[in-house]
C-alpha cells in the first residue's frame, strides 16, 4: 500500500522505538526512508505530505525489518561518512567509528611536517578509512592501504576510486603479524588501528557487532595485545630512521601499547582522547629521546 512519506516515517520510528530510545529512532527513520527514496533530508521534509510508491514503502520495510534485527545501519545503507569523506562499507569491514578520528588526525597532524611526499602505510586498513583521511588532508602524501583480507581491500579499492585518490594511493595484502616483505619498501610513517578486542571480549560483544562485523578484524589475541607486538617489532625495518607508528588502542590498553612500544625501541611523544574523552590513540617515533 502506498503512504504519504510523512506516515512511513512515523510508522518506521514507532516500530523503532522497541530497541531505540526516541531520538535515535527518529534519526535513523529519516536516514532509512531517505536512502530507499533518494530524497536528501530537505527533500522529504518538503514532500512529507506527498505519497510514496509501494516499491519504496517495501524497501523502507525491509529496511526496517534488518534495523529490528540489529543488523546496523551503516551496512544496510551500503555507505558511511568518516572525516568528512563518502565511504562504501560492508560487512567485509568493519564500520568506520568516530573513536577512530583521534589517531587519524595525530597521523594528519604529524604527516603534514613530513618531508616532501611522504610516504605513509595504513596497516589492517579495513575500509582504508585513516589512510583516505591522511591521503585528503596531506596533500602530496603517498599512501598504501594494506589488509590481509582480499574482501576488506576489494573495499578499500571502491573507497579510493569513490574519493578519487587512485593517483597517490595503493592497495596491497600484507600480514600485521608477520615480517614487512621487504617489496613494501620504507615509510615515514605507520598509522593502524588493528584487532584489539580480546578473547574475553569477544564473547560479550553486542548483537550488531558479533552477528555482523569481521571478527577477522576485532579479535586481537586473548589479551588484545597480539597486533601492537608484531607491528611494533616486525614492522620497524619498514620504517625510514626516525619514522612514526601510531596506534588505535581499546580505551584500557593506553599503558600496555606503550610498554609494547617502548620496549621495541621507540618513544612515545603524545597519546590522544577520542570525542568521548577516553584515550584511544598513540603517536610514537622510532628511536630513544637524545639525551
Amino acid at each position: 500500500m502506498v503512504k504519504k512519506y510523512g506516515d512511513l516515517y512515523l510508522d518506521t520510528r514507532r516500530a523503532l522505538l522497541a530497541t531505540e530510545n526516541g531520538q535515535d529512532a527518529g534519526v535513523m527513520a529519516r536516514m532509512l526512508v531517505c536512502h530507499v527514496s533518494g530524497k536528501s533530508q530537505a527533500e522529504f521534509l518538503a514532500e512529507r505530505d506527498m505519497y510514496a510508491s509501494e516499491e519504496i514503502v517495501r524497501g523502507v520495510e525491509a529496511g526496517l525489518k534488518r534495523l529490528l534485527a540489529q543488523e546496523p545501519m551503516a551496512y544496510i545503507l551500503g555507505q558511511w561518512e568518516f572525516y568528512g569523506l563518502p565511504l562504501h562499507v560492508s560487512p567485509k569491514v568493519l564500520i568506520p567509528r568516530d573513536d577512530t578520528c583521534a589517531v587519524a588526525e595525530l597521523a594528519i597532524r604529524q604527516a603534514l611536517f613530513l618531508e616532501k611526499d611522504p610516504r605513509i602505510l595504513d596497516l589492517c586498513c579495513g575500509s582504508g578509512c585513516i589512510g583516505l583521511a591522511v591521503a585528503s588532508r596531506v596533500k602530496d602524501a603517498k599512501v598504501t592501504l594494506a589488509d590481509i583480507s582480499q574482501d576488506a581491500l576489494s573495499v578499500a579499492k571502491e573507497n579510493v576510486a569513490l574519493n578519487k585518490l587512485s593517483g597517490r594511493v595503493r592497495c596491497v595484502a600484507a600480514d600485521a603479524l608477520k615480517p614487512a616483505f621487504p617489496f613494501l619498501g620504507k615509510f615515514d610513517m605507520i598509522v593502524s588501528n588493528p584487532p584489539y578486542i580480546t578473547g574475553e571480549e569477544m564473547k560479550e560483544l553486542p548483537k550488531s557487532v558479533a552477528d555482523y562485523e569481521p571478527h577477522l578484524a576485532l579479535f586481537g589475541g586473548e589479551d588484545g595485545l597480539d597486533f601492537y607486538r608484531s607491528i611494533a617489532k616486525n614492522f620497524a625495518p619498514a620504517l625510514k630512521p626516525g619514522g612514526y607508528l601510531a596506534f588505535e588502542f581499546g580505551e584500557t590498553q593506553g599503558d600496555d601499547v606503550c610498554r609494547i612500544l617502548e620496549e621495541n625501541g621507540y618513544t612515545v611523544l603524545e597519546r590522544a582522547r577520542d570525542y568521548n574523552d577516553r584515550e584511544r590513540a598513540v603517536l610514537a617515533r622510532y628511536g630513544r629521546k637524545e639525551e
